[in-house]
């Protein structure tokens, strides 16, 4: 059956995220934006600044977008003055660090902003491009105020449209990151725009809306000459059967999201989480380490120790938890609070971490993992707040409600607890190993 057509899509006054910087496809330069930017004023070579040799940096290896930066870097150093062509060039910057899961590609991407803002400064789609480099830095307010700045230049330019939605909801303003989502469906329903439909739709608990958009999304978004946004939009449509605990459809999208990119590591991640629900634990090892060494995220090795312990490779375990803890601590502070809260390890660390985190950030996850943290510390009264209002908008996510059905049993609302609990288990059994395990031994009534 196909999913209904656009009106069910349309978000009224609140719905539609991706992970940042999801907006494949961004438009051509506009007309404006091309002659706001002087001509060069000859082919001399400029001085060498830091910014433009990052910009100018060879990619290395192969694939469409090193071949695309090679040749824009050509047409840069023939016409140094043209804005547009900078822009250009940090867009096919982000496209290789999304094909090669290499945020690193990303100050390459800031490089070639700062070039063409140096050019202009109210360039548009420069400051769009910056915005995009912010939110991957976690620089959120930064990212909100760049793209704020695009917009007043382009009102529809869809790059900031999208970046400002990002920015908007990581910092808390659900309502607000809607109504900027919305108007990217309103002006051009792409993969960008159905990805944060989905997203929205899903973080309100509306299942069957979110999977309708996701089917938009992955339909709209294949290209055999860039395949990374269709595999990855597969890889997020995967996930909202994975949350409703349908592993072996989980499994079927990310095996699909792999066949149109190979080595896609949200596909690999995704593929091994859905393995180990399946009791399959040396496979999800297998796939979740594949993912790892692609893209070393602090899930990625959290969940590849769980693998591994489930497989009996206790040390093999303890070694990939500690690279989550290694890797948290320098780029991820929220995922690491809640894996040392998941894990009831050094909450005070756990707690510090997500009270960092909430300094920049206030989405219902950062709530979560500041709640979870206090809450594992000993601090209820304090985790109250936060726990509440990261179930606040009826997200269906199994670890928010295992998380809010321990706070209710330690303000000792039984029922209340046990309710929760019993959601978090039906809706996703394997939701997490440790927290699935702890969820049923508190239903039994056995302490944690």
């Amino acid at each position: 059956m196909r999913p209904p057509a656009r009106p069910l899509l349309r978000l009224g006054p609140w719905l539609l995220l991706a992970a940042s910087g999801c907006s494949p496809g961004a438009p051509a330069p506009s007309a404006a934006a091309s002659a706001s930017a002087p001509a060069a004023a000859s082919s001399a070579p400029a001085p060498e600044r830091p910014s433009r040799r990052l910009a100018l940096q060879p990619p290395g290896g192969s694939g469409l977008a090193a071949q695309q930066i090679v040749q824009g870097q050509e047409s840069l150093r023939k016409l140094p003055g043209k804005a547009d062509y900078w822009v250009q060039l940090g867009r096919l910057w982000i496209q290789l660090a999304r094909e090669r899961s290499d945020p690193g590609f990303y100050l390459n991407a800031g490089a070639c902003a700062d070039e063409a803002l140096l050019i202009d400064a109210r360039h548009g789609l420069a400051l769009g491009l910056k915005a995009q480099v912010a939110l991957n830095d976690h620089q959120f307010r930064d990212a909100l105020d760049l793209a704020e700045r695009a917009l007043a230049v382009l009102p529809e330019d869809l790059g900031a449209l999208g970046a400002r939605s990002d920015a908007l909801l990581e910092l808390g303003r659900f309502e607000d990151a809607a109504a900027a989502a919305q108007k990217m469906m309103d002006l051009k329903p792409n993969l960008a725009a159905y990805t944060r439909a989905s997203y929205f739709r899903w973080l309100q608990g509306d299942l069957p809306g979110a999977k309708a958009a996701a089917w938009k999304a992955a339909s709209s978004g294949r290209s055999p000459k860039d395949p990374e946004p269709h595999a990855w939009a597969l890889s997020q449509a995967a996930y909202l059967f994975w949350h409703e605990g349908d592993y072996e459809g989980a499994l079927a999208g990310f095996e699909k999201s792999l066949e149109s990119l190979a080595d896609n590591a949200p596909a690999l991640a995704g593929k091994g989480r859905a393995l180990l629900a399946l009791g399959k634990a040396k496979e999800a090892a297998a796939a979740l380490e594949a993912s790892f060494k692609k893209s070393p995220l602090v899930e990625t090795a959290w969940h590849l120790g769980d693998a591994l312990a489930a497989a009996g490779d206790e040390e093999g375990a303890r070694k990939a938890h500690e690279h989550a803890v290694t890797q948290g601590r320098l780029h991820d502070p929220r995922t690491l609070a809640l894996f040392l809260a998941t894990k009831n390890r050094d909450p005070e660390e756990a707690v510090r971490l997500a009270q960092k985190e909430a300094e920049r950030r206030g989405d219902i996850y950062t709530e979560d993992a500041l709640g979870w943290a206090l809450l594992r510390a000993g601090r209820v009264e304090e985790a109250r707040p936060h726990l509440e209002r990261a179930t606040r908008l009826g997200t269906r996510d199994a670890s928010l409600f295992f998380h809010r059905g321990v706070l209710e049993l330690a303000l000792k609302r039984r029922a209340a607890g046990e309710k929760w609990l019993r959601n978090a288990l039906k809706m996703n059994p394997h939701f997490d190993r440790s927290g699935a395990e702890e969820a049923a031994r508190l239903l039994k009534g056995e302490p944690r």
